[in-house]
C-alpha cells in the first residue's frame, strides 16, 4: 500500500510540475495575412491601429518604424489607452527615437529585462469588447521588416476569448516589466 501511494505521490508531483499544455481555442472571426515585403504588413499594422477604440497593448521585439509610431500616437491622442512592452535590450538605446518620442507623449513604455529576449511581436486591440483583435507574427515593428525582410503579420479579428488569452499573457509580462521613464536605460 506504501508503494501504491509513493507511486500516486510521484505521478502527482510530475502532474503538477509540468508547464502548461497549449490552448485550443474554437476558430472565430476572421483571419487577415500580408507578408513582407510585398504585401505591406506595415500598412495593415497602421490601419489595425487606427481602428483601436479603447485599448491598444503592444508586446515589441524592437520598435523603430516612425510610421507605426504615429499611428500609435494618434490612436494616444484619439483617447485609446496605448500601453508599450518591449525587449530591453533592443530598445534600451532608441536610436530611432521612437521609444522617446512615445514616453514624451505620455505613452506608458515598460522594458522586459526577465528574459534573454522578449521576442513577442503582438499588437492586442480592444480585449474583452466588440472589435477585439490580435495581431501577430515575425514582423518586427522596424524599417527592414516592411522594406528588406521575409516577415508575416497575422490579424485575428472578433475572437475575443483568443484576444483575452493574448491580453493575460501581456499582463503577466507586465507585472514582471520595469516602466521607464527616460532613456538611455541601463541594463544588466
Amino acid at each position: 500500500m506504501v508503494s501504491g501511494l509513493r507511486a500516486a505521490w510521484w505521478v502527482w508531483l510530475l502532474v503538477a510540475c509540468m508547464p502548461l499544455a497549449a490552448r485550443e481555442m474554437p476558430a472565430q472571426g476572421s483571419v487577415e495575412v500580408a507578408f513582407s515585403p510585398a504585401d505591406d504588413p506595415e500598412a495593415l499594422i497602421v490601419d489595425v491601429i487606427g481602428n483601436a477604440q479603447t485599448s491598444l497593448l503592444m508586446h515589441a521585439y524592437v520598435l523603430t518604424s516612425r510610421n507605426i509610431m504615429r499611428a500609435l500616437l494618434r490612436a494616444h491622442e484619439r483617447g485609446v489607452r496605448v500601453e508599450i512592452l518591449a525587449d530591453a535590450k533592443m530598445n534600451h538605446r532608441d536610436r530611432s527615437k521612437v521609444i522617446g518620442a512615445l514616453l514624451e507623449e505620455g505613452v506608458p513604455v515598460a522594458f522586459e529585462t526577465a528574459y534573454a529576449a522578449a521576442h513577442n511581436k503582438v499588437l492586442i486591440i480592444d480585449a474583452g469588447q466588440e472589435g477585439c483583435t490580435v495581431l501577430t507574427g515575425s514582423y518586427n515593428f522596424t524599417w527592414s521588416a516592411r522594406n528588406r525582410n521575409a516577415e508575416n503579420v497575422l490579424v485575428l479579428r472578433n475572437n475575443c476569448s483568443l484576444v483575452e488569452v493574448y491580453r493575460d499573457n501581456w499582463q503577466r509580462h507586465r507585472a514582471e516589466a520595469t516602466l521607464i521613464t527616460q532613456l538611455p536605460f541601463e541594463v544588466d
